[in-house]
């Protein structure tokens, strides 16, 4: 599963801890405004996250449905009844983070959205569910002037009797979405269904503000707060929606509770040091990019961005280098992949550019890049089968 958290255009880092103290009422109370915004069109609620439509409950109760929980045993049945492409045929799409019952409506989701929906199956069948954070390494894409920095949770299923007499054996299954052979063996801390809720509204709060609707993002990043007030990506979301709001002394103050929260979280020191500059504490801004430098010499995107100069410089071998360097420590980011494949085209090496394309559309976590990926893949083999057997 993935957790966004936002981070404004010049910040290239990760966030350290999903969940940190939570803050006293009276200080959380301090960081919200509800006058600065208009009462939402639509309340910033959850309460429906885990409820099953008519529709998902027929679903389960189908002949095919609980053949496979006979077939299988429970978690394994249920996994197999909502994962393989002969039955729901889920896609993966991260542009949106949905209920789980519009994610079985529309048949996709990110994977917030896939855990939440199979929680919401796995209760209804008497199952129980355990969500956990997972200490993988923080994933970064961006998209238009904000970067996304996402972390990890998973979910583990248990029959809390078994349902049939099967010889599946019905123990503990952790369902999990990172795409790692290590996933197994990353340490985990156990999250409770408050935590799952919060996250939601976290996502929300993230995907309103990339649509430029910063008055629901306040009052779902509001909404994340109040029920986990410990929710360190919650702070980041709200000081960012207040900064892109043209409140900046608003978006400070919350930046520094974050930073009592975790002082060496890059996310948000890198959000903070440029609005102090502008809010007219450039000392301040410089002492903390020089802890910035000291602590995160090469942060994530730094070989990208120097690749990209490269690039347009028309050094197409220097770009090739430096973008394989940061695909090297981030297989999974769709437009490392991509650029690395335009530079072995700009240099005649097609092979690898289509390995490249191909593994961009792979890794992609939006089903509209998945096509753009593939279109310019295509037309890439288009070129090469036209230049005849030479290429290479």
């Amino acid at each position: 599963m993935r957790i966004l958290s936002l981070i404004l255009c010049a910040c290239l880092a990760g966030c350290a801890g999903t969940m940190t103290r939570p803050a006293e009422p009276s200080a959380l109370a301090a960081l919200l405004d509800d006058s600065a915004f208009p009462a939402p069109g639509r309340p910033a609620d959850a309460s429906d996250l885990f409820t099953l439509s008519p529709a998902m409950k027929a679903h389960l109760r189908s002949h095919a449905f609980q053949a496979k929980l006979r077939e299988k045993g429970a978690a394994r049945g249920l996994v197999n009844a909502l994962y393989t492409k002969s039955d729901l045929q889920l896609d993966y799409d991260a542009t949106v983070t949905q209920t789980a019952a519009q994610t079985y409506a529309a048949r996709s989701g990110n994977c917030l959205s896939l855990v939440i929906m199979t929680a919401a199956f796995a209760r209804e069948l008497g199952m129980k569910v355990r969500f956990q954070s997972v200490e993988a390494e923080d994933t970064w894409s961006r998209t238009t002037s904000l970067y996304l920095v996402s972390e990890h949770v998973n979910i583990s299923l248990a029959p809390a009797q078994p349902l049939f007499n099967t010889y599946a054996p019905d123990s503990e299954l952790t369902i999990d979405f990172l795409a790692s052979r290590d996933a197994s063996r990353l340490r985990t801390r156990e999250l409770e269904e408050a935590d799952i809720v919060a996250l939601y509204m976290n996502n929300r709060a993230a995907e309103e503000m990339l649509q430029g609707r910063h008055a629901q993002a306040y009052w779902w990043a509001r909404a994340a707060l109040l029920a986990r007030p410990g929710l360190l990506p919650a702070y980041n979301t709200l000081a960012v929606i207040y900064q892109r709001s043209s409140r900046p002394l608003q978006a400070e103050r919350v930046y520094r509770a974050a930073l009592e929260r975790d002082p060496d979280s890059l996310v948000v020191m890198q959000n903070l040091a440029p609005l102090l500059a502008a809010n007219g504490k450039p000392a301040e801004a410089q002492q903390l990019n020089e802890r910035i430098a000291r602590l995160y010499p090469a942060p994530p995107f730094h070989y990208f961005n120097q690749g990209m100069d490269a690039y347009r410089a028309g050094d197409f071998a220097r770009a090739r280098a430096l973008f394989a360097r940061e695909v090297a420590r981030a297989p999974y980011n769709d437009e490392f992949h991509f650029w690395l494949g335009l530079a072995h085209m700009q240099l005649g090496e097609m092979a690898p550019a289509r390995k490249q394309l191909a593994l961009a559309r792979d890794t992609s976590v939006r089903a509209d890049s998945r096509t753009r990926y593939t279109a310019k893949l295509e037309k890439l083999r288009g070129l090469s089968a036209a230049s005849g057997p030479s290429v290479h």
